[in-house]
This record gives C-alpha cells, sequence and structure tokens, in this order.
C-alpha cells in the first residue's frame, strides 16, 4: 500500500536527522532483504510450496547499494543484510563489499541460516562485517530437520564454527520458541551458547503468512514463560544493553554470554522502533506487522541519475511509519506476506 501525504521542508531534506516519523521515533537502523528465495523451508517463515519472487523483479545489486547510500546520507548508521537466506544470492559479495565501503555506516551485519558461512565468513569479515545472527532453533538433528523441512544440522553447525573462527565482534543465536516443538530445548540452547561464547535471542513467532504446519495460537510460547524456564537452571539478570534492535537483554553472572528476548506478542516494543525494512523487490515496508509501504524500486528506474528524488521519497515515507503492529494470535487476521518475503 502506498500512500506518501505531506512534504517536508527543503531543510529537513538536507538534514541528516531527516528520517523522524509522526511520533518522534528517529529511523537509524535498515534491514535489507537481497531475496526470498532459502535453501530451507522454516515451518514458520513460509508454506511448504512457496512462490518465489522472479528473479527479474527483485532490485539489481547495484540499485540495492544505491538505496542503502540514500538512506546513509540521511542519518541510518545501521544496515543488517537478510534474506530469505541472503547468502544464496548470486554474486552477493558485491553488496557487502559496496556497503562496507560506505561512509558514515557504522554497523553492518548479517542474519543467516549459516548453510553457506562455511564457505562465505572470512570474504564477509573483509567486507566489512562485523556482527552476525544465525538462525538455530533446536540442536537435535531430526528436530532440526523437522523445522527446516529440508536442513541438516551439521552444516548450519560447521557455518557457526567458521564464522567464529573468522573473527566478528559478535556471533549471536536467533531462536524461534514453539511450543511443543522446541520450547523444551531452551536450556539447551543456552549451554550450546555458553561454551562457545556467544549470545542467543528467543525470539516469539510473528503471525506472517498463512502456514498449515501448525496452529500459531496453540503453539505461542511467551518470552515469560521462557525466561522462567531458564531460571530454574541459569541466574538471569536483567540489563539496559541495546544493540539497536528490540531485543531486552539479560547476562549470566557466570558467564559473558547473553540471553535476548524479542517479545512481539508480551512485550511490544513499537514505542522504540528505529527501523524499516527494504524489500528484495524493492518495497520499503515501515513496518513489520503492517502493510504501509513506499515502492523505491519505481523510485530509481524512473530516476536512474537522480539521487536526490530517491532521498526525497524515503523522507516522505516516513509520514506512513504506523505506531505500530496488530499482531493478535486469536484472530484469522494476517499479515500475508511471509517472513522470508520481509526480511526478518
Amino acid at each position: 500500500m502506498e500512500q506518501i501525504v505531506g512534504h517536508r521542508s527543503a531543510q529537513a531534506q538536507a538534514s541528516p536527522s531527516a528520517l523522524i516519523d509522526r511520533f518522534g521515533r528517529k529511523v537509524s537502523y535498515l534491514r535489507i532483504s537481497v531475496t526470498d528465495r532459502c535453501d530451507l523451508r522454516c515451518i514458520y517463515c513460509m508454506s511448504e510450496n512457496m512462490q518465489f519472487v522472479p528473479r527479474s523483479q527483485l532490485l539489481t545489486l547495484e540499485e540495492i547499494i544505491r538505496i542503502a547510500k540514500s538512506f546513509v546520507d540521511l542519518g541510518v548508521n545501521k544496515i543488517r543484510i537478510t534474506g530469505g537466506e541472503p547468502l544464496t544470492r548470486r554474486n552477493i559479495m558485491k553488496v557487502f563489499e559496496g556497503l562496507g565501503q560506505l561512509a558514515g555506516l557504522d554497523d553492518l551485519s548479517l542474519t543467516t541460516n549459516a548453510s553457506q558461512l562455511s564457505k562465505y565468513a572470512i570474504p564477509l569479515h573483509e567486507a566489512g562485517v562485523r556482527r552476525i545472527n544465525i538462525s538455530l532453533d533446536t540442536i537435535q538433528p531430526e528436530r532440526f530437520r523437522k523445522i527446516t523441512r529440508v536442513g541438516k544440522l551439521h552444516k548450519t553447525l560447521a557455518g557457526i564454527d567458521a564464522a567464529l573462527q573468522a573473527g566478528f565482534q559478535k556471533v549471536k543465536i536467533n531462536s524461534v520458541v514453539l511450543k511443543n516443538i522446541n520450547h523444551d530445548e531452551v536450556t539447551e540452547l543456552v549451554a550450546f551458547v555458553r561454551t562457545r561464547g556467544m549470545d542467543i535471542t528467543f525470539i516469539e513467532e510473528m503471525p506472517l503468512g498463512i502456514i498449515n504446519d501448525h496452529n500459531r495460537a496453540q503453539s505461542y510460547y511467551s518470552s515469560d514463560e521462557i525466561l522462567s524456564d531458564l531460571r530454574r537452571q541459569y541466574e538471569l539478570i536483567a540489563t539496559t544493553e541495546k544493540t539497536g534492535g528490540p531485543a531486552r537483554y539479560y547476562k549470566m553472572p557466570d558467564s559473558e554470554s547473553r540471553v535476548g528476548f524479542i517479545s512481539p506478542h508480551s512485550h511490544n516494543f513499537c514505542a522504540s522502533c528505529n527501523r524499516v525494512r527494504l524489500t528484495a523487490e524493492g518495497l520499503l515496508l515501515l513496518c513489520l506487522g503492517q502493510e504501509h509501504s513506499k515502492d523505491l524500486k519505481r523510485v530509481v528506474r524512473a530516476h536512474p541519475t537522480n539521487d536526490e528524488s530517491l532521498r526525497k521519497a524515503i523522507i516522505q515515507s516516513m509520514l506512513i511509519k504506523p505506531k505500530g503492529h496488530n499482531f493478535d494470535l486469536n484472530t484469522q487476521e494476517v499479515i500475508l506476506r511471509h517472513m522470508n518475503a520481509t526480511g526478518g
């Protein structure tokens, strides 16, 4: 849905603090999906028989870099590359190498399932990536295959090892927790990261796209329940630490590892939202759980040599960034866009 209203002053358009929405929130974080395709088929992320965007409709790698540069010109200092699985896109290192050279970009990071990290970990580090989030919901091989439908756990574990050896500032695990599917494994996952000096973030499932593998309301397992389970074995102390995203972190006195929670249902984080998402086909999504968007692909292709038009479109999009999402697991209303098309 595209709905641009009103205009900002020329002074605001030139300001590095121009990306401030109607609610006073400054957008400093851009998440870029470079593909909706993935070599896994996680049950909470996509349906079993997905229809992917034709490659001809994707932003080119050059367009992705151009749009990212305009965001950095407007004050964004953190960019995360996502997918689908971003490392499956052909010639993807061109994007990391281009973004790694942007002056003013302080934090270039990646979310991945790690299946390709044995190949890409060192080139990614050399390109300027400093933090990697790795999706891992279980360390049981058969359960991993069930959750991912097609995955092989040993490939992800090898990718994690490659990332740890490459010297990134932070390698973190992300785990989506589903009741009666993997909720009984949260203490084992914390033990896994503790032995490797990693952090972990547990995520409540988000109702994006129609899925048939499980009932989201019945599989919902709250962050508070996970925290209660973990405290039976670990001492967890709340902190005020932030990494630019919505996670709330806890530390453990006997470990450097932190435990985080992303809780869109039980602890809504919309009031402090500082991010927007660019889909692989060029839609700028102003909210994870709403359809407010601006078609930036149309802008860059209509003005192939004029970045001022692109910057103006980005600034104007702040006027339609909504106050927050309306996630409700007890209704049949869901965002039709699957997580793999959203960009995490």
